[in-house]
């Protein structure tokens, strides 16, 4: 693997720090923090880099609170905006392509024009030109992957890509900024990247020495396809020696292995099938609750209020990717005038004060 190194000056270089609070601030312009520093940012991106420069930085003391998610209470954490998303901004602006580079093609989060839709696009392709080596399918994840996270193994992963020995300091206090020796923020934008580069290692095994042809990967969760289920259930064996050994990880009990064809493959929050892509279930029951209570709201008179207005487009988003003409006629299209109205009424118009003032 090669090191890179000469990284650390590119970080706290100012330039790359006022393109980091104009990436950190999109869609938070209206937040106290970024007004602060949008007030005089030669000052506060100066207090910033003398920070990174003399390595007195110390990552800011974390605001948890818990989120319920898909039937899972998560701790999340949040950082400051100055200086801590600032300076993982900044920090990413520069490794960020070094990253992407050890990932597969087959991994999908938190990564630019890698995401959920085009990871769909990659599970159905293999399901189309492969159907006899993609007749069963290996569904699995780790079991609580981000609270799991090794700092040491982490940190050694770090040192064998990067050479920069400020670089790795400056990495290190972000990971040992949570107690105890495990687990990386969920919340952190740093940590979305740990989590796959966590991951690299796993995903060369996979291909390289095991001969996996098709497998995908969405942080935690993995799909491997395979011809036989003897074939899945002695690579999941393997897997799970490989988790423990190396990552310090555990095998989620929930995993399946099924036909592939005859059930669709449920991943990405959608149920893929060779021909066609439907809606996850869950996630179609809850998007009909929602939307049928913001129709009876805004039915009678009332105004929708931003969440069920990010709810609707966010829907909306959803639809656009999988066969769903039926659900968006029903449940969708007569909130979208509504939408607009609640659109134009107070986020245009908000917007524009902001700027004016």
């Amino acid at each position: 693997m090669k090191r890179f190194g000469n990284l650390y000056e590119r970080i706290y270089d100012m330039d790359n720090l006022r393109l980091a609070h104009q990436n950190a601030r999109k869609g938070k312009g209206w937040y106290q923090e970024v007004l602060m520093v949008n007030e005089n940012p030669d000052y506060y991106l100066g207090l910033l880099q003398n920070q990174l420069k003399y390595k007195t930085y110390h990552t800011s003391p974390y605001e948890t609170f818990i989120k319920h998610d898909s039937g899972k209470d998560r701790e999340i954490f949040k950082l400051p905006y100055f200086p801590d998303r600032i300076c993982q901004w900044a920090i990413l602006q520069v490794i960020e392509p070094i990253l992407i580079k050890n990932l597969t093609i087959d991994t999908y989060s938190a990564i630019p024009n890698r995401g959920i839709h085009f990871g769909l696009k990659r599970v159905q392709h293999d399901m189309q030109t492969d159907v006899k080596g993609c007749q069963y399918c290996l569904k699995l994840d780790a079991r609580k992957y981000y609270p799991s996270i090794d700092h040491d193994i982490l940190k050694a992963k770090y040192a064998r890509l990067f050479k920069d020995k400020d670089l790795l300091w400056l990495l290190y206090e972000i990971i040992d900024s949570t107690e105890g020796n495990k687990g990386v923020p969920i919340g952190n934008y740093l940590s979305q990247y740990s989590g796959n580069f966590y991951f690299s290692s796993f995903d060369h095994w996979l291909k390289e020495e095991k001969h996996v042809k098709h497998y995908h990967r969405y942080m935690d969760d993995i799909v491997i396809f395979g011809e036989t289920k003897e074939e899945l259930h002695q690579l999941l064996k393997d897997i799970d020696v490989y988790f423990k050994e190396e990552l310090h990880l555990t095998v989620k009990d929930n995993w399946q292995v099924f036909p592939t064809y005859v059930r669709g493959v449920d991943f990405l929050g959608y149920r893929i099938f060779m021909n066609y892509i439907l809606l996850r279930k869950s996630t179609c029951k809850q998007m009909k609750r929602k939307m049928t209570d913001i129709r009876k709201k805004v039915s009678n008179g009332n105004m929708m209020n931003y969440s069920e207005w990010c709810s609707i487009n966010s829907y909306k988003g959803w639809l656009i990717h999988c066969d769903s003409f039926r659900l968006q006629q029903k449940y969708i299209q007569p909130l979208i005038p509504h939408a607009e109205k609640y659109y134009e009424t107070n986020i245009k118009t908000k917007r524009k004060a902001v700027c004016q003032s």
